[in-house]
């Protein structure tokens, strides 16, 4: 696979949504957008019951935003719509009437984790290691914070963002709640959403929706918080420190 691709796939109530780069699953503004907009269509297509949010390849699930997007910011409303990116996806989660399962079958760094976070139920192998890395190049998670403090704690959000150079294991991330089971392979975890997913899409869609709204209760201010973060992430990549950091990768 060359050609990066964000695709959907309904069989029997089960909606896969599949994104893909060849660059460690990196996400440009365009697949955000992508990204944004099939969620959201699914969210509201009555043949679907349950959605499954995935990655292509076997390795890494998301490398988080693309850098050679980022080295080509020189303003602040450039940097503030790119930090959006992910902004608009974890809300578009976040809003889904649908359960949403997320199949993490390799490392999520940054805005990945983010992702794996606005998941309702995620589900990992062993090898699903997680890394919040901004503060490696001068900028800092601050607007995937708030899904991953969600479902984590903030103790654990913050050993994460000050360690930025470091993966934290799978098993990590299941003991402090990001991930609901981990799995030896990528056999075993499909198995497995296959079986969830079957089971869930047997749900009252009613039921779901208020359960739905039940979890991302007191979240209603996200539109206008991950805005706010967004800009702060445009101003501080164009800093001379970051800017001098982000050098060594043009």
């Amino acid at each position: 696979m060359t050609e990066a691709y964000v695709k959907q796939d309904i069989q029997n109530g089960i909606a896969t949504i599949e994104f893909f780069h060849p660059e460690q699953n990196s996400l440009p503004a365009n697949l955000l957008s992508k990204l944004t907009e099939t969620i959201t269509n699914a969210g509201i297509d009555n043949t679907v019951k349950v959605i499954v949010l995935k990655s292509g390849g076997d390795r890494t699930f998301c490398a988080g935003a693309s850098l050679k997007e980022l080295v080509q910011i020189n303003d602040i409303d450039s940097g503030k719509a790119f930090f959006s990116g992910f902004a608009n996806v974890i809300n578009a989660m976040r809003k889904c009437p649908k359960f949403i399962i997320g199949r993490i079958q390799g490392k999520a760094v940054g805005g990945g984790v983010g992702i794996a976070a606005a998941a309702d139920y995620c589900m990992a192998t062993q090898y699903a290691s997680i890394k919040l890395s901004e503060f490696t190049i001068g900028i800092g998670p601050f607007v995937v914070s708030p899904a991953i403090e969600r479902k984590i704690g903030l103790s654990a959000l913050s050993q994460m963002t000050i360690n930025a150079a470091q993966f934290f294991e799978a098993s990590w991330a299941r003991e402090k709640g990001l991930y609901a089971v981990v799995y030896e392979n990528s056999n075993l975890l499909d198995e497995a959403i296959l079986t969830l997913a079957e089971n869930i899409r047997n749900y009252n869609p009613e039921a779901m929706l208020e359960a739905k709204k039940m979890f991302w209760n007191g979240t209603d201010y996200w539109d206008v918080l991950l805005a706010e973060r967004a800009a702060i992430s445009g101003k501080l990549v164009l800093s001379d420190f970051t800017k001098e950091t982000l050098k060594k990768f043009k």
